[in-house]
């Protein structure tokens, strides 16, 4: 299990509520390990999840100490108990500082946008609904409230993370690259980023279900994203959508994931006639913003400056 918002409990992953037997967790878990088994015909990753759930709640000792971790339904923050056992927030998962510190001199890429900023809102819109209107919210990044917190909740506070994430990497690939975050796509929602540099101009989306995802029918799955969700066609609406704002046309699409939840570090999902759509690991995504997914021709200088003047004046923001 990543160490992700959306990652699951381990009570989650064990199909059983938090509030089961012994007996009752060791059933689940004998069930599944036969389940998910790789020489039984079960998934490498589901088994990998299943083990490290079982450590966490296997024993008394160990259920005991997680969930110490874990609000009862008075402190889980309907009560308004939001804060650590030590009263310090959670630095992990609270918005980063608007001017970090700076500990080096190098020229850093030009950065425009809120990245994270629309989904941290609706995080902390329905963490207040969900807790109840009125109770006071102390600390809404505690991880033990988190935790607590239904899946499409967790989920929302992930995908802003990992666009945070995607922005210190562009950050530090220097002046030569731009990177706009919280893009305003219309109806079709937004486009999580535009970066343009020497090899191209990208529309990134950056996602965390806080599970493995594959490619399949020209898509992603995996247990954390939604039947109903289709990140490779959304990305692609939310791109035409923006290319049809800007005039300008994208190189490729790309879809960035952490790297735990990506069997293959580099994936091509589609091909259209407007550039192709990948989905990678995030600690690929540098080199594939330097140098293209294939390598391939770099988009010549003078046609960064040109189009990055007409990204500058056409963009809009969530």
């Amino acid at each position: 299990m990543t160490p992700s918002p959306a990652s699951a409990t381990a009570y989650e992953v064990l199909g059983v509520p938090s509030t089961a037997s012994d007996d009752d967790l060791r059933r689940a878990y004998r069930r599944l390990a036969r389940e998910t088994h790789p020489d039984l015909g079960g998934s490498a990753s589901a088994f990998r999840d299943l083990q490290l759930a079982w450590e966490a709640v296997g024993t008394p000792e160990a259920r005991a100490a997680y969930d110490r971790r874990r609000p009862s339904s008075s402190a889980s923050g309907r009560s308004g108990s939001g804060s650590s056992p030590t009263g310090a927030p959670t630095p992990g998962w609270a918005p980063p500082p608007r001017d970090p510190q700076r500990t080096d001199s190098r020229p850093r890429a030009r950065v425009h946008g809120h990245p994270g900023g629309a989904n941290r809102e609706r995080y902390l819109s329905l963490m207040r609904e969900w807790v109840g209107r009125g109770v006071p919210l102390d600390d809404p990044y505690d991880e033990a409230l988190v935790r607590s917190a239904p899946p499409e909740i967790r989920h929302v506070l992930a995908d802003a993370l990992a666009e945070e994430a995607t922005v210190a990497i562009v950050t530090g690939l220097g002046i030569g690259f731009t990177i706009w975050s919280d893009v305003d796509a219309g109806p079709d929602g937004k486009l999580d980023h535009i970066v343009l540099g020497p090899s191209g101009l990208f529309a990134v989306q950056s996602s965390d279900w806080g599970s493995e995802v594959t490619v399949s029918k020209g898509d992603l799955v995996g247990p954390g994203i939604p039947l109903d969700e289709q990140p490779v066609r959304d990305v692609t609406r939310q791109a035409r959508a923006v290319r049809r704002e800007t005039r300008v046309s994208f190189t490729h699409q790309l879809i960035v994931v952490p790297d735990d939840d990506l069997p293959t570090a580099l994936e091509q999902v589609g091909r259209g006639r407007r550039g192709s759509t990948w989905v990678l690991r995030r600690s690929l995504l540098a080199q594939v913003l330097r140098h293209g997914p294939e390598l391939g021709d770099r988009t010549a200088l003078s046609d960064v400056f040109e189009i990055r003047e007409r990204l500058q004046q056409a963009v809009r923001f969530v």
